[in-house]
């Protein structure tokens, strides 16, 4: 499978490998192996996963399907917000990956999601900017008069966090400056192909987009962690091969693909 260069993802990469190696006995994906293939699984499951999760879950999906190939899956992804609500709303999904916790809890304290989520990945925001930077934007203080600035729907786990991100460095843009996309890769669109000159996106986005974004770090004590958790909903008709699924997204394949798409590890 050929893929676009991704910039800055060997050093994401190496920041994760690291921070996997210090890892403790918490219960997450940073434990996890190979789950075994000696069980025949088939049928077909929908899984519904954060539009940040986009490239490598489609990458997972693929090596799933290797390993089981009488298992189909369908992907759908958007805001985890917006899948969270059409969950609730009983559209069908089998497996839920939220960009968030809060957004997971609303599916466990109802009981759509009745076993304890798996972490498998964080993720971290970053400031994008048109090729170059013609702006020179620097910090955070620059998006507060530089011009049009995307930022997530404000119910999107990406527009809370880059609220909380704003707020927290005491940043305050113009809302009639602000231009909002429904999850982060409307978001995204909006800087490489739109009018936005800036943006706040999930730094996994940004490598994504390659060339067609320029980057600039928002300090660690000024960022925020995205936490993503994994679940099976409860009332799937193919509960065997959802939980086959969420198994090889926590294992050693399912988690290199993520490190390799620039996300954190889960502990």
């Amino acid at each position: 499978m050929s893929r676009r260069p991704r910039p800055f993802l060997a050093a994401a990469l190496a920041v994760a490998l690291v921070l996997a190696g210090c890892g403790g006995d918490d219960e997450s994906a940073a434990d996890s192996t190979t789950p075994a293939a000696t069980e025949d699984l088939s049928g077909s499951i929908t899984v519904a996963a954060a539009a940040s999760l986009t490239d490598a879950f489609t990458e997972i999906i693929e090596g799933f399907e290797d390993e089981y190939p009488d298992a189909d899956v369908e992907a759908t992804f958007d805001s985890s917000g917006t899948l969270s609500d059409q969950i609730l709303q009983g559209s069908g999904a089998d497996v839920f990956a939220s960009a968030d916790e809060t957004n997971m809890a609303k599916l466990t304290d109802t009981d759509v999601v009745t076993e304890e989520p798996t972490v498998i990945a964080r993720n971290q925001l970053v400031i994008v900017t048109k090729p170059g930077n013609p702006e020179g934007i620097e910090t955070l203080d620059d998006l507060a008069d530089v011009g049009v600035v995307a930022l997530c729907a404000e119910d999107a786990p990406c527009g809370r966090f880059a609220g909380q991100v704003l707020e927290g460095a005491d940043v305050e843009i113009p809302e009639s400056s602000v231009t909002r996309g429904q999850n982060v890769r409307t978001t995204l669109t909006a800087v490489t192909e739109g009018d936005a000159v800036a943006g706040i996106v999930y730094v996994t986005d940004a490598a994504a987009a390659g060339d067609a974004v320029s980057t600039v770090e928002i300090p660690e004590d000024e960022n925020a962690v995205a936490v993503y958790p994994i679940g099976v909903i409860s009332g799937s008709l193919e509960r065997d091969l959802a939980d086959a699924f969420v198994a090889y997204v926590a294992s050693d394949e399912g988690q290199a693909v993520l490190a390799e798409y620039g996300f954190l590890p889960p502990a």
